[in-house]
């Protein structure tokens, strides 16, 4: 494999693994400190877009979808207070999630990389952020597909509760996805300043 290649796929596993651990600790009401890291998901995979093309870019996404998965698999066999630290529905969640919405950043990436060099990193990653959030909640927390996983208890995620505190009554799930898209929406934005300088250190030519 060549060396670029490990390093992306290094870098993609430490921030899925990382994200895995710190989704266990909460960081206020709305998140965990996981919604902090997994981001950086989508700078992994625009680096390796834009520095050595799409293929190696979804060569890196599988990559991380594998390790998504390894650390489902050791999840679902570590028991907290409430039951197995990873649902089924989690475990789905996060895998169709993750790869659905990386691929999608790399599609959106490479159609719009010939445009100026921030529209690409900033439009495939919140596109991707959105479908991200909206499938991962959805899958693991809605009450609408309680009867495709009848023996998973997810009454806490649906609990009546102000959205975020303040407005209407709505499912408690509905908002930790809008605080955890919050996030991503802010750190896409931050993302680009290390793009730019990797870019630009890295592969000045490819812009």
């Amino acid at each position: 494999m060549p060396r670029h290649l490990w390093v992306g796929t290094a870098a993609m596993a430490g921030v899925v693994v990382t994200s895995n651990i710190l989704v266990q600790v909460l960081l206020g009401d709305w998140l965990t400190w996981g919604a902090l890291t997994y981001p950086l998901a989508f700078l992994v995979t625009d680096l390796m877009n834009r520095l050595y093309g799409p293929a190696a870019a979804r060569r890196v996404v599988w990559a991380g979808f594998a390790v998504g998965v390894a650390c489902s698999l050791i999840g679902s066999q570590i028991m907290g207070p409430f039951g197995p630290l990873v649902s089924v529905r989690v475990a789905i969640g996060s895998g169709v999630a993750f790869l659905v919405a990386q691929m999608l950043d790399v599609a959106i990436f490479a159609r719009l990389s010939d445009g100026r060099w921030w529209r690409a990193p900033l439009v495939s990653s919140l596109l991707g952020s959105a479908v991200d959030t909206a499938l991962f909640f959805s899958i693991a927390f809605s009450g609408a597909l309680l009867p495709i996983f009848p023996g998973v208890d997810v009454a806490w995620a649906n609990a009546a509760v102000p959205r975020l505190g303040l407005g209407p009554v709505a499912p408690l799930w509905t908002s930790l996805a809008i605080a955890d898209f919050g996030v991503k929406l802010g750190l896409a934005l931050l993302a680009l300043v290390p793009f730019r300088w990797a870019v630009l250190r890295l592969g000045p030519k490819t812009l």
